[in-house]
């Protein structure tokens, strides 16, 4: 299929703001006791994985978009296979696997198909996902996401942002498939 990533990835980016270390932001907690950041939407314990060693609150200040354009393919985008994706659902599977985990995003893809919640797709989602109609699909993946992020324990505090996003995504994703 025609690749969205391009396109998606600009409206990732408008979503993901800039730098921030809100400790209240689970996001932020690393690993070692170290209070992290998040910039563009990777967080610091992300951006260390990725590079293979620690790096300072200042290193996250100083990310720049074609930074992390190459993790966000590899590490989401091709994790649940973008291009082979319909325009619309692949922009939406990006900004849910960016915001929480490549395997949350595949078991809800999944789960708004009706199909076995394994985590992986493969020939029966991949064939759900080409006979699914994509307005009804994306719609049922935007409810099942929202009641996700209602069970999240930071939604008293990040909730309205998050279904604000959430809808977003959803505009954006109908936006595509026209």
């Amino acid at each position: 299929m025609e690749t969205n990533f391009s396109t998606a990835l600009k409206h990732i980016f408008e979503s993901e703001g800039g730098y921030q270390d809100d400790s209240k932001d689970s996001g932020n907690s690393l690993s070692d006791g170290r209070e992290g950041s998040t910039n563009l939407g990777v967080t610091q314990a992300v951006w260390e994985e990725w590079v293979g060693h620690p790096v300072s609150k200042e290193d996250m200040r100083n990310l720049r978009r074609e930074g992390v354009e190459r993790l966000y393919r590899k590490k989401y985008w091709d994790v649940v296979h973008g291009d082979d994706l319909p325009i619309g659902l692949d922009f939406l599977m990006l900004d849910f696997a960016i915001n929480a985990g490549p395997g949350r995003a595949i078991k809800t893809l999944q789960e708004a198909l009706g199909v076995t919640t394994d985590g992986n797709i493969g020939t029966k989602t991949a064939y759900a996902i080409k006979h699914a109609p994509q307005k009804e699909l994306i719609k049922k993946f935007t409810q099942i996401k929202d009641s996700f992020y209602k069970e999240c324990r930071g939604f008293p505090t990040y909730g309205k942002g998050w279904l604000n996003r959430s809808a977003k995504a959803e505009a954006v994703a109908n936006t595509m498939i026209g």
